[in-house]
């Protein structure tokens, strides 16, 4: 077996401790082995002397597959915006939109360093498609979260305090989906917009016809990730998404987790003080936010970034998509929903003379910077919905340059610099701390292992930066990209990459509970309770991978 030395380059591995060390890595098998004794079993050699060395990128939360990006696509025909990326990448199958095809996202993301994706929110009937499109998607590892927390089977089972039979009811879902792990969205608030009431709903307002409030549904939800012992805690998307005033919201649902792991998404779109009827009173709720952050180890982050540019807002919170779009008055948008989720789907964009736009900017990279542990926090734009994934680059620039925000911030409108803390934020990211926020820390809160680091043992992926004083010129194209121990990426251009199997967690549970679930399935679902699982002899050889 060919065994592989990377040689000469500084190193960042957070997770082992390695902060710009020049050392060598040592490749084979598809993992990475401590140094052959025998010099002679080095059978290559790749110097990356002058080179930055990072384990291969994780993007704990993005949207890349399903039937909410499939709307996206079909919105995007004829509208003349394509993702902007590296030229060299993007030429090998020419201009892609905001929400490319599968084979393009997967090489996409290998031209950022990435090798690791997970989908966010796919609907349990719509797993089936969703493994069937990823089967397509060359290069990164991949998976997907199952929307959950609108179920009437499941809170109903919460409901009557049957916590047993609920615990059982979402490892058999997860085993049925081959899902990675459970997305709370807007919890009770959509099953009540589905059912003609209130889908806006705050922390307490109790659900119609329930006893439940989203505080119950969130604490029930987080203990049965936890009692399940999923590698990655429930995936909150909190209430009253985008409103101003929701932080308050999002302060309580932190506290509903009353010290269970728990990991709140998008926080940017969940952090606005304010009127709710009066979108120009914006201001920025962060500094709140991220104190309760900084001294509840229990809970983790990804930011939402916001970028100027193209966006499409893509999401499963059906509520708060319905506002969207009458706010904005949206002449193109898409709505579907089904009885185990939907999504609404709208293009837009984001301009840095619009004060609420450029608000929406200062308040992510406050979360940023302001978070003091790194390793709880995950980079995401919530591609598309902030802006395409491909913007990484432009945020480490960012985050790394006081200066380079500072000229960004004074050209926006001056309302922002009143109504945020940005202008006073000195902290600058080293580049040990961007391996953290764009590796190790998505890695650890999603509990893989073995990605995010490059210690024995650890997934062979591999990603090589030439320095430069130009940080989104450097993050914007690797030197070179290993996947599994072969490189896929070399010199601008894509090599042949393989498709990487699918992430899914199997959580046992009691065949015999399942009965109720079944019934579930044929009478909201439409199907029959046989066909409605997703079986390996289904898929593609090898398109699965469990993690424990």
């Amino acid at each position: 077996m060919e065994t592989t030395e990377y040689f000469g380059g500084k190193v960042y591995d957070p997770k082992n401790g390695v902060d710009g060390a020049q050392m060598s890595i040592f490749v084979s098998g598809g993992r990475i082995i401590e140094q052959p004794a025998d010099p002679k079993d080095v059978t290559r050699r790749v110097d990356l002397s002058g080179r930055v060395v990072f384990p291969g990128g994780v993007d704990a939360h993005s949207h890349i597959c399903g039937p909410g990006v499939n709307s996206a696509r079909h919105l995007q025909i004829g509208s003349g915006v394509s993702i902007q990326g590296h030229p060299d990448v993007l030429r090998r199958r020419g201009p892609q939109p905001l929400c490319p095809t599968a084979p393009a996202t997967g090489e996409l993301y290998l031209g950022l360093g990435y090798t690791t994706v997970l989908d966010a929110a796919i609907p349990p009937s719509a797993a089936r498609g969703a493994h069937l499109e990823l089967g397509c998607m060359p290069g990164p590892s991949k998976g997907f979260l199952i929307l959950a927390g609108n179920h009437p089977y499941g809170l109903g089972l919460i409901e009557k305090g049957e916590y047993e039979q609920a615990r059982h009811f979402y490892a058999w879902l997860l085993n049925a989906t081959k899902g990675f792990g459970l997305k709370v969205v807007n919890p009770g608030g959509v099953m009540n917009w589905s059912n003609g009431e209130e889908g806006l709903l705050g922390i307490d307002d109790q659900l119609h016809g329930l006893s439940l409030t989203p505080r119950k549904i969130i604490r029930a939800m987080a203990g049965i990730a936890d009692d399940l012992g999923l590698p990655h805690p429930i995936h909150l998307h909190c209430n009253r998404l985008g409103l101003p005033g929701n932080a308050a919201t999002t302060l309580e649902s932190m506290k509903a987790f009353e010290g269970l792991r728990g990991h709140l998404t998008h926080t940017q779109f969940h952090t606005y003080e304010g009127d709710p009827n009066d979108p120009g009173s914006l201001s920025s709720g962060t500094a709140t936010l991220a104190e309760y952050f900084n001294t509840h180890r229990n809970l983790s982050i990804d930011v939402g970034q916001v970028m100027f540019g193209p966006a499409i807002s893509l999401t499963g919170d059906l509520p708060a998509a319905q506002y969207l779009q009458q706010l904005l008055k949206a002449k193109k948008f898409s709505s579907h929903s089904g009885c185990d989720g939907g999504c609404g789907v709208m293009p837009l964009v984001y301009k840095d003379k619009s004060f609420v736009h450029a608000l929406q900017w200062a308040i992510g990279l406050e979360w940023y910077l302001l978070a003091e542990d790194p390793w709880r926090i995950a980079m995401s734009t919530d591609h598309p919905n902030g802006g395409a994934f491909v913007s990484y680059p432009e945020i480490i620039a960012l985050l790394m340059s006081e200066t380079y925000r500072a000229e960004v911030l004074n050209r926006l409108p001056p309302k922002v610099k009143e109504r945020t803390l940005l202008k006073d934020l000195k902290r600058e990211y080293t580049l040990g701390e961007i391996a953290i926020l764009t590796r190790a820390a998505p890695a650890r809160i999603l509990g893989l292992q073995d990605k995010g680091h490059l210690g024995v043992g650890a997934d062979a992926d591999i990603c090589v930066y030439t320095p430069g004083d130009d940080k989104r010129e450097m993050f914007s194209l690797p030197y070179l990209v290993v996947k599994g121990g072969k490189i896929v990426l070399k010199d601008a251009a894509i090599r042949e990459a393989e498709v990487a199997p699918v992430l899914y967690v199997a959580p046992s549970f009691d065949p015999d509970t399942t009965v109720g679930a079944g019934e579930w399935v044929e009478a909201d679902l439409c199907i029959s309770a046989a066909n409605f699982p997703v079986h390996p002899d289904q898929l593609p050889p090898n398109s699965l991978q469990e993690v424990h």
